[in-house]
């Protein structure tokens, strides 16, 4: 790594004798920077609490737990924070509840003195204490409501500058120096590792000059930033590739973790971009966390901007604009976590013929047994069937082996209308039937005749068939759509394991990777799913292994 010009491959040795011995050197020299969120900070949290003041945090994300030595919250509550001692674990209390919580999933409040409004406070005799009213006058003839507001800009333009300066480290720190060393990165790897962080940084630099226009310097809780969010909205949706890339950065600095070179070369670029002592990978969570954030910092700003204000209808606009970009990067990630089940489920499957599942689909909507009665002789056979985006599989059950299925048709459903069939006798067929719907080919005189055991059973699928073509419709409004190489990546991987006969947790190794970073620290009893559940508690849960578990190939 050299400071700066052009790359001089004999610097490195001719000098300091190897790369070992210059990190070394830079871990000897002066170079100490403190850890964010702890040193300084901590201490002044403990001094505070000490000296007996109350300190509110506010969760970022859910802490779902088991352990009553835990507190668990929902992503938004807040949490009163009585013992920081620990950097990693922090006791606190919410209402009669206390508990250990992990520091990483909260935030502390911008606004520690604030009236607890929507959290209020109860004096003898049942009465609300009334003592923290919003009217309440603060400072210079200003309500305490406009400084609560001066305080969130404030915030909003402070972060988002130190934001700017932390993808200029990453940029400058580490790829600059990366793309020096060709014998050591390839394009493709830094790809991979770095995601599209530049383009993040190139949009990062104009929003944050739109908000610094909008700035009020005098008067900040004038500010109107409502509208800059509103503007970059769609822009702010380039999140969603990198969000997605991420695991595999994580797994790939993982593999270059292991060579000693790249370690110190990771290292010695930190030290003389002057970052603090975090590792590449904690510095490349940094813009998950963000477009995790800014829900959460619209949300504080509407809470104290009023409804007289200026920016009050841009900023309840620009809160559920960054919560549907937020929902939106959500979705897609776990979509393509769930690429990687389809693969490995086709993989499962016997005498599979014909394209894969996830050339056209990249979602299971629903599965389950029903009977198909096919022309001309009205036979009825009893089959299972995995209804995905575009395309309703068919596969048999083996006589002896009912937890083997081998793979029998297809049928696409962009081609076809469902239609509700009355109990009795279908004139189509010719026979009496019960809990049944057929399949209508729109350009073809192709019928499919079903039937399900109960009524109830019926009523799920004619629902599941609803759900798939909404699917395809928000799949082609958002533009989503899965690259050729990660569903030839997906099919690979699943062969792999189909080969090896090897159970293999789909996202485990990126979840491992993240425990084992410096900063967030995550502990190894949280569940990790709950780390890219976005500020929105309600999130809709996954329906894809309760469908999918119901198969005994599945099951543990």
């Amino acid at each position: 790594v050299i400071a700066d010009g052009a790359l001089d491959k004999t610097a490195l040795t001719d000098d300091v004798g190897s790369e070992e011995d210059l990190y070394e050197e830079f871990r000897s020299s002066s170079h100490r920077y403190g850890h964010a969120g702890g040193g300084g900070e901590q201490l002044a949290i403990n001094e505070l609490i000490s000296d007996g003041s109350v300190v509110y945090a506010e969760a970022l994300w859910d802490h779902v737990t088991m352990d009553d030595q835990e507190l668990g919250f929902k992503a938004g509550d807040v949490i009163e924070v009585m013992d920081a001692t620990n950097k990693e674990w922090w006791w606190g209390r919410i209402l009669d509840s206390e508990g250990w919580f992990p520091a990483s999933f909260v935030r502390l409040r911008v606004n520690q003195d604030e009236p607890m409004d929507d959290y209020p406070l109860k004096v003898e005799g049942g009465k609300e204490d009334d003592s923290s009213s919003g009217t309440r006058r603060f400072g210079m003839g200003q309500t305490t409501k406009d400084q609560m507001r001066t305080n969130v800009i404030n915030e909003i333009i402070s972060t988002e500058r130190d934001y700017i300066k932390h993808l200029k480290d990453i940029c400058e720190g580490y790829i600059k120096q990366c793309r020096k060393r060709a014998d050591m990165f390839t394009e493709e790897q830094l790809k991979t590792i770095f995601g599209n962080i530049e383009d993040i940084y190139r949009c990062q630099k104009k929003f944050v000059k739109a908000l610094e226009k909008k700035f009020n310097k005098d008067h900040p809780h004038l500010s109107e930033v409502g509208s800059c969010f509103l503007e970059y909205q769609t822009e702010f949706q380039i999140y969603s590739e990198y969000c997605n890339n991420h695991p595999n950065a994580c797994m790939e600095l993982s593999r270059l973790a292991k060579v000693n070179k790249y370690v110190y070369f990771f290292e010695a670029c930190r030290l003389l971009q002057k970052m603090i002592d975090i590792s590449l990978d904690g510095f490349l969570l940094t813009p998950v966390q963000k477009i995790c954030k800014y829900p959460l910092q619209l949300a504080e700003l509407l809470k104290y901007t009023n409804p007289q204000h200026r920016d009050f209808k841009d900023v309840e606009a620009a809160l559920n604009a960054m919560k549907n970009v937020a929902r939106l990067i959500n979705e897609r990630k776990r979509r393509l976590e769930n690429i990687d089940k389809i693969a490995q489920w086709q993989s499962s499957i016997e005498d599979w013929e014909g394209e894969d599942v996830l050339v056209r689909s990249s979602e299971l909507i629903y599965s389950g047994e029903l009977t198909k009665i096919s022309h001309p002789q009205a036979k009825s056979q009893q089959r299972m069937f995995f209804l995905f985006d575009h395309q309703l599989v068919c596969c048999k059950k083996d006589l002896l082996r009912r937890d083997i299925l081998y793979y029998k048709s297809r049928i696409n459903m962009d081609d076809m209308e469902i239609l509700d069939v009355e109990d009795g006798k279908d004139k189509d067929f010719n026979i009496s039937v019960k809990n049944a719907f057929k399949l209508h080919c729109r350009d073809a005189e192709e019928v499919h005749l079903f039937c399900a055991k109960k009524p109830e059973q019926k009523q799920r699928w004619l629902k599941a068939f609803e759900n798939e073509r909404r699917q395809v419709q928000l799949d082609q409004e958002t533009g989503f759509s899965i690259t050729e190489v990660q569903k030839k990546q997906a099919m690979l991987n699943a062969s792999k394991q189909h080969h090896t006969g090897k159970p293999k947790a789909v996202t485990r190794p990126y979840y491992d990777f993240l425990m084992r970073q410096k900063h967030p620290t995550l502990p190894t009893t949280l569940p990790q799913q709950q780390v890219f559940m976005l500020a929105e508690p309600k999130r809709k849960p996954s329906n894809f292994w309760q469908n999918i578990s119901r198969l005994t190939p599945f099951r543990k």
